[in-house]
């Protein structure tokens, strides 16, 4: 299947920097891609802390079920990190569970360490059996290339309909020391709180508790990767790994307010670029709603708007059809005034007072419409609530791609 690159792209993809503690390689194994890299291992020099977030879905992926065992069992330490492109080892029964078992022990033989601080992710085709009988010997390959500059390439390897590579990366000054955070993600499509058919990875040279890790990054993952939607599907193998390797030498507390936006800053640019490369998207949408009888409110009302085909191809049409918008509202199920709704199209007042505006101009809506960044907002005139989520626009391209996604 050849994908055209989202226009939607980033201008440029960051030169990623070493950090400390981690080695990176890929390698193509499969082959299902072409000449695509399609796993990659990620080596810990010494134990690292680990935080994890996974899907909501009741028919999880085996690999989620590994690590979530691992992170309840074993202390949350990761030596080893192993990502498999193409099959997304779901609903696969005991094989599924055996070829996880096969992963973690050739990972370990080949990385030096224990198989409960190997954590593994999968992404791909649903119901196919994963054959992992090349595995030990591509793992050890793999072990002996790790570098501390492979991060693009990696970012590469664990794509699927993704068009590009997905990486993000800053540094901060704690204490007079430099620390690094580094990001790698997938997604494009089956996307949808919570999460997404998303994989993330981040890692810190950062000193860092697994348990302040962890709270920091469930607490930033509602406002960021679970704020996206593209098609409003759940996907069975949505995973966030979040790794402090300590090799800086700076230690951070869950309180460091200055980190916390740091690791924000990654997450919230990881998941943006998975918006922007949602399947078939030409729009970013951001959807924000005030008014509403509590957050919890206003976030239901407005992934009701994000997820509603309808906005989603009115959108995609360039056509400023706030009906579709008023309609999402009231479906939505929570409580809304509909004589004090107002909707706004980027700067563009186009309801008030549960009607139109009197000053609504067609061609001020139309030429927000002709924007790659599209902001909806609506007051829905009770409350206080208030919440921001992210889609994008459906398109044709969506339903091609999806229905040749086996082929």
């Amino acid at each position: 299947m050849s994908l055209t690159v989202s226009p939607l792209a980033p201008a440029s993809t960051p030169d990623m920097p070493p950090v400390a503690g981690v080695k990176i390689a890929s390698a193509k194994v499969s082959g299902r891609y072409g000449d695509r890299d399609d796993m990659m291992l990620m080596v810990f020099d010494q134990p690292a802390s680990v935080a994890g977030v996974f899907t909501t879905s009741r028919c999880p992926s085996a690999p989620v079920d590994w690590c979530r065992e691992l992170l309840k069992t074993n202390g949350a330490a990761a030596r080893a990190v192993v990502v498999n492109a193409g099959n997304a080892n779901a609903f696969t029964g005991s094989r599924g569970v055996a070829s996880v078992e096969a992963t973690a022990a050739a990972a370990a033989k080949a990385g030096g360490c224990a198989e409960n601080e190997v954590y593994i992710a999968s992404t791909g085709v649903i119901g196919e059996p994963l054959n992992t009988d090349g595995f030990g010997e591509a793992l050890a390959a793999l072990a002996g290339d790790v570098q501390g500059d492979g991060w693009n390439r990696a970012a590469g390897a664990i794509m699927t309909t993704d068009t590009y590579v997905k990486c993000s990366t800053t540094q901060i000054k704690i204490g007079g020391e430099t620390i690094t955070i580094n990001g790698i993600a997938k997604g494009s499509g089956m996307i949808a709180p919570d999460m997404a058919t998303m994989l993330a990875f981040v890692v810190t040279d950062a000193e860092v508790s697994s348990a302040d890790l962890q709270a920091m990054l469930s607490e930033h993952n509602a406002t960021t990767f679970n704020a996206v939607t593209v098609d409003s599907d759940t996907s069975t193998s949505d995973t966030v790994l979040a790794f402090a390797t300590g090799a800086s030498g700076v230690s951070v507390s869950g309180g460091d307010a200055e980190f916390s936006k740091a690791l924000h800053g990654v997450l919230h640019d990881l998941a943006m670029q998975v918006v922007r490369d949602g399947e078939g998207a030409t729009k970013e949408v951001e959807i924000s709603v005030t008014g509403a009888e509590d957050d919890r409110a206003a976030g239901v009302i407005a992934r009701t708007i994000a997820n509603s085909p309808l906005v989603k191809t009115a959108i995609a049409g360039e056509d400023a059809n706030w009906g579709r918008v008023v309609m999402a509202v009231g479906k939505a199920g929570e409580a809304a005034d509909r004589d004090r709704l107002s909707i706004s199209f980027g700067d563009v007042r186009v309801a008030v007072d549960g009607m139109r505006d009197p000053d609504y101009s067609e061609d001020a809506a139309s030429a927000v419409m002709l924007r790659d960044e599209i902001a909806i907002h609506v007051d829905v005139g009770i409350g206080s609530g208030k919440a921001r989520v992210w889609t994008c626009d459906l398109t044709k391209q969506y339903v091609a791609i999806n229905g040749d996604y086996r082929s």
